[in-house]
């Protein structure tokens, strides 16, 4: 029988969330300080999934300026009912709005709307469960008492009004014992019985998922026998899958379940350059509970296909080249763009950037498109034709963590290309090298943690710009965070006014196993 292989989602797409309309299944993910927030991903065989937009796409949706890294948005869950599209969802230290909201769509692709904010509605992790009477409810975690105790509380929710109503229930306060972190909350039906789906242990190693069960919806729930009914934490950490956690049901229109849920590969040790990265696992019932991975009880990389009609996308291109009217949705900005800084038409077949005073170093909005790294070998690289106008004017290549663990591989003044590694937000130049006029071609390799940077001139040679480095320190253990790395074009001035421009005439990304 044909297989898939895990991850369906490579790459930073942590805490998915899946809901099934017919013959078609809708995946959303965190994004936290990325801007549009909030992919929409489509798929009809649960194995192919094909990006179609975001949630989050207007600046007036999604405030996000100032926000820290790995602040933004956390932990979507999607759901369908009546027509209607729903997506709830936190902003985690917003310097503006902050806190739960629903926005809402007929179409998943299209315009979604507004945010509805509900300042009733504390903690993160939010839910919706419509019930088989008509009603609907939103579960959602609070944090109780530092550092991690926290408890999951239900109230029914009124999908006309987009609001809470009614009384709040306490349901759930962990499975284990001094559990950390019980959070991530799904409510179910099935068979007539209330499931509650919930994650526990932190979202690093100990991250496990664990089931309740109740008669009523306000319970009393109790938890699995079995609990945690999936982990890998008793695996060790040499195990190449880790992080089990959050996860999501859907029973496809054949009446299979499956589980979506995040999970880390990682190599070269105990680190995770890829962060959190979204699984599919079967799932069968026995005994009014779910059972993850029948007969392994663990996050496999292969399983059988799902019984669907096999329906696969076009398989996106290694090169964009930029000859489009508009980016590809795969490109995000750093923090909502409050200026247009990036341009297809004044040089078309480029992406023309702005060279701005805003540095990637700072918690700011550079002028960068980045996108997610999906391979633990892989290459990067792009095009540049670039004429710094001062000197402290840049644009490249970055290999972002965060603003204070990163890469940085650009062409400033007097023609020099610079090799720069960020740790704990201090700057160590590991090569430099000058090149001729004209265009640039700039590449970053990795063959698991071993990186290496390459220049070009022109159409000549690939040249080898110092030597290799550790890339240990861009992965999650090191730099912290709950992101993994992107890969973007950069271009500024440090922190100086510029009336300059970086034009990129292409970006190639592939993986290299």
């Amino acid at each position: 029988m044909a297989q898939f292989s895990n991850p369906v989602l490579p790459g930073s797409h942590p805490d998915p969330s899946v809901c099934r309309v017919g013959p078609d299944h809708y995946l959303v993910t965190s994004t936290f300080e990325y801007f549009p927030g909030l992919p929409i991903h489509h798929s009809r065989d649960l194995v192919h999934w094909r990006l179609i937009g975001h949630v989050l796409d207007r600046p007036s949706q999604l405030p996000l300026q100032g926000v820290r890294a790995s602040g933004g948005l956390y932990a979507p869950t999607i759901r369908h009912h009546d027509g209607v599209f729903y997506v709830v969802c936190t902003l985690v230290d917003g310097t503006g709005e902050s806190g739960n909201f629903v926005v809402t769509a007929t179409d998943p692709a299209g315009d979604w709307s507004e945010p509805r904010w509900l300042p009733e509605a504390d903690g993160f992790d939010p839910s919706l469960f419509f019930d088989d009477d008509g009603r609907a409810w939103w579960t959602a975690t609070r944090l109780v008492r530092p550092p991690g105790e926290t408890e999951v509380w239900l109230r029914e929710f009124d999908p006309a009004r987009l609001e809470l109503i009614g009384d709040e229930h306490v349901i759930w306060r962990g499975a284990l014992r001094d559990a950390v972190w019980p959070e991530a909350p799904h409510l179910y039906k099935v068979d007539g019985r209330y499931v509650l789906l919930t994650a526990e242990g932190g979202t690093d190693f100990e991250h496990s998922v664990v089931v309740a069960t109740a008669d009523t919806v306000t319970g009393p729930y109790r938890g699995s026998l079995l609990n945690p009914v999936l982990t890998h934490r008793h695996l060790g950490r040499d195990h190449p899958i880790a992080a089990v956690g959050h996860a999501d049901l859907v029973c496809t229109q054949n009446g299979q379940w499956y589980a979506v849920l995040l999970a880390t590969r990682p190599y070269g040790g105990y680190y995770y350059n890829l962060g959190r990265e979204t699984f599919l696992v079967p799932v069968v019932w026995e005994a009014g509970g779910p059972v993850f991975s029948p007969g392994t009880g663990r996050v496999e990389p292969r399983y059988d296909v799902p019984d669907l009609s096999p329906h696969p996308w076009p398989v996106p291109p290694q090169t964009d080249d930029f000859d489009g009217p508009r980016l590809d949705p795969a490109w995000m900005f750093l923090r909502t763009p409050e200026e247009e800084f990036w341009s297809l038409a004044d040089r078309p077949g480029h992406l023309r950037l702005r060279v701005r005073p805003e540095s990637v170093t700072e918690p700011v909005t550079p002028s960068m498109v980045v996108r997610p790294q999906q391979h633990p070998s892989f290459h990067a690289s792009c095009v540049l034709e670039f004429e710094p106008a001062g000197p402290t004017e840049v644009a490249g290549l970055v290999l972002l963590q965060n603003d204070a663990y990163h890469v940085r591989l650009l062409l400033g003044a007097d023609r020099e290309v610079t090799l720069v590694r960020r740790v704990a937000g201090q700057d160590e130049l590991l090569a430099r090298a000058a090149v001729g006029e004209g265009a640039v071609r700039l590449c970053v390799e990795a063959v698991g943690q071993d990186v290496q940077a390459l220049v070009a001139s022109g159409t000549g040679d690939w040249q080898l710009l110092g030597e290799p480095f550790d890339g240990r320190v861009l992965s999650t253990p090191v730099a912290g965070g709950f992101t993994g790395v992107h890969i973007g074009l950069y271009a500024s001035a440090e922190g100086r006014p510029s009336g300059s421009w970086a034009d990129f005439d292409s970006f190639t990304y592939r993986g290299l196993e």
